[in-house]
């Protein structure tokens, strides 16, 4: 075990806290596989896996929270003068503005889920201007699901972390694509609903 997770190994709940911290706020820091690697030395008995999902969460609404102010601080100018280096144009920008503008609280609570949405949530929920409250309760909810999932997961795997890891390295894309594809087979199906006529109804 190397670079940044070397951090959990050697500090623990802090390196933990933050990996997943500085995740949040766009810096590219493998805060899942941390927690991965936390939950696993807590099913060896060297960490308390309650203790890490605490930490975890609150580490992750944190840096999202973050991001959140910074995005709101600098609006969209600070977003598409340093969105370029992850690929964030202005047309993708306006695009996941109208987007967050329609379904905002279900983007921000999937996101943790999701490689680059991940780092970028609370920026450009910042930016475009979601409110506070509503941005922190659905960030809440998606960084206690995420925590969950992956702690249980590396809780599970013990010894086997590595084989996890390269695992996670191997299929991700994959998971993305699959993510994707589900994504917009709903947003067709949505749009092809609501663009029914009323009398349509009793054809379904």
């Amino acid at each position: 075990m190397g670079g940044f997770t070397a951090l959990v190994g050697h500090y623990g709940y802090l390196g933990l806290a933050v990996l997943v911290l500085v995740e949040g706020f766009g810096v590219p820091a493998p805060g899942e596989t941390a927690i991965i690697l936390a939950a696993g030395y807590a099913g060896h008995g060297r960490l308390d896996p309650f203790a890490v999902a605490v930490v975890a969460v609150a580490a992750a609404v944190v840096g999202d929270s973050i991001g959140y102010w910074i995005g709101r601080s600098g609006g969209r100018p600070l977003v598409l003068r340093y969105g370029r280096y992850v690929r964030l144009t202005e047309p993708r920008l306006e695009r996941m503005e109208r987007f967050m503008a329609r379904r905002g609280p279900i983007v921000v609570a999937a996101a943790r889920f999701v490689e680059g949405l991940r780092q970028l949530n609370g920026v450009v929920a910042g930016a475009t201007g979601m409110p506070w409250p509503r941005f922190l309760a659905c960030n809440a909810i998606g960084a206690a699901l995420w925590v969950g999932v992956w702690a249980t997961a590396g809780y599970l795997v013990g010894d086997h972390i590595p084989a996890v890891e390269a695992t996670l390295g191997r299929y991700q894309w994959y998971a993305l694509a699959g993510l994707v594809v589900a994504g917009l087979a709903w947003l067709v199906l949505h749009r092809t609903l609501r663009h029914r006529e009323p009398g349509d109804v009793g054809d379904l």
